[in-house]
């Protein structure tokens, strides 16, 4: 099976309305250093190909129920950087459009420019994520990642062609990436709906991030020391996460936008992961 219902981890803090998820790929090579998901996937920065991918998935939309949305993707990157040649990604948006699919499409890319023509025709939504607007932060956080300004400029053309847009501001790193929150968010004030996550460091991404910023986590270990540790992830202390939270609505409630948060057990209206945008 492709189609998975979406329960990451079953966490006690996941308010995720019911959808199902898709990942295109394994892996992902945008190589984030808080990345997640090399807690579970071998290998995860090399990307591999699903071998049958199309055809099985045909099988499986037969039969899927077209209430539901397909989220592309979260434990991969919809448009890693092979895609510009591949273009899988392309292939299952035209079952997608096929089968009357709603779906929600998150990335790290630019990519999806590429497939605007059909994209403008699909009952969708499209986000990006910015962990923050500072290109020489961004390209130490995700190395293999485009450009924040090279996602922005995508998601502005997606918004012209009509397509729902939104966005994530995730992870926000104190000491670090909510520096410029007011800076990133200014450049996102086009989109509808923004989530927000605070970092949550596993073992593996908690080695990387000592590694590549042992200064920054100088700072952050006995945060994280402190804090709290749910489904396996190690949280901010509550009053400093909430904190934080609040400030960021205030802000992006400000500027007209919706609010959202992930596994935080916060606050979200009218979701927190702006599936009220795709359209019906």
């Amino acid at each position: 099976m492709y189609l998975r219902p979406f329960d990451p981890w079953r966490s006690k803090l996941c308010t995720c309305p019911f959808k199902y998820t898709l990942n295109v790929y394994t892996g992902c090579d945008h190589a984030c250093v808080y990345c997640y998901i090399t807690s579970y996937i071998p290998k995860a920065f090399k990307i591999r190909i699903k071998e049958n991918l199309l055809p099985n998935l045909e099988r499986e939309l037969q039969k899927f129920n077209k209430n539901f949305i397909i989220a592309l993707s979260y434990s991969s990157d919809p448009y890693p950087t092979i895609d510009k040649d591949l273009r899988i990604t392309r292939k299952v948006l035209e079952l997608f459009k096929r089968y009357n699919v709603r779906c929600l499409i998150l990335t790290k890319s630019n990519l999806f420019e590429q497939d605007l023509d059909l994209l403008k025709d699909l009952k969708c939504a499209i986000g990006i994520t910015v962990t923050t607007i500072d290109e020489e932060k961004a390209r130490l956080l995700e190395p293999n990642a485009p450009s924040p300004q090279e996602r922005i400029k995508a998601l502005k053309k997606a918004k012209k062609e009509g397509i729902p847009v939104y966005a994530r501001i995730d992870p926000i790193i104190p000491f670090y990436t909510w520096k410029e929150f007011d800076e990133t968010l200014d450049e996102l004030s086009f989109v509808s709906h923004i989530t927000v996550s605070t970092l949550k460091l596993r073992p593996d991404s908690w080695r990387r991030m000592k590694v590549k910023f042992p200064e920054l986590m100088k700072k952050l270990d006995p945060l994280y020391k402190r804090g709290e540790k749910i489904g396996g992830y190690h949280y901010l202390p509550k009053s400093l996460r909430f904190r934080i939270l609040e400030e960021a609505r205030k802000k992006i409630e400000e500027r007209g936008i919706t609010f959202g948060s992930c596994r935080e057990g916060y606050y979200s209206y009218p979701s927190c992961d702006a599936s009220h945008l795709v359209p019906i």
